[in-house]
Order: structure tokens, then C-alpha cells, then sequence
């Protein structure tokens, strides 16, 4: 396992750390731009954190979250116009 989660304790950092990965990658404006982004996940990344933040995008309106392989998915949205 890689380093950068060995230093961390319990599956909740973890989580913590791969979602953060995955708002580093959404929050980027060329992705913003295209409102669609594919992310691979990292073999060092726990396979329990991984599955829970796709749960729980799949559970957000709004957003679209297509397993393309086994440890990748592509994750779309729509940005709505203001009323």
C-alpha cells in the first residue's frame, strides 16, 4: 500500500482521501467546462473508500456516475440554469 495512506488511521481517512482526490479532480475548469470527468482509481486506494464515495454520488441528483471498467467510472453532471 502506498505511503499516503499508510500514514493515515481508519477507513474514514481514507475515504476522506480519495474524495478529496475526486474534488481536486471535478474542481478543475477544463472539467468543469465539459461538466464530465473519468477517474481511475489508484491501486493504492481502498477498494471500501472508493465504492462509498460512488455511492453516494450515485444517490445525488443530478449527477451521473458510469462504471466504464472496474476501477474506473465516468462521473457527468448538468449545471442548472438559476430561477
Amino acid at each position: 500500500m502506498n505511503q499516503y495512506y499508510q500514514n493515515v488511521s481508519g477507513p474514514n481517512s481514507c475515504y476522506e482521501q480519495v474524495g478529496r482526490r475526486f474534488q481536486r479532480m471535478v474542481s478543475d475548469p477544463k472539467v468543469q467546462k465539459y461538466q464530465a470527468v473519468t477517474i481511475t482509481r489508484r491501486h493504492d486506494e481502498p477498494l471500501e473508500a472508493w465504492n462509498r464515495i460512488l455511492q453516494e454520488l450515485d444517490d445525488t441528483d443530478g449527477i451521473t456516475v458510469e462504471r466504464t471498467c472496474p476501477n474506473s467510472v465516468r462521473i457527468g453532471w448538468k449545471r442548472y440554469p438559476d430561477c
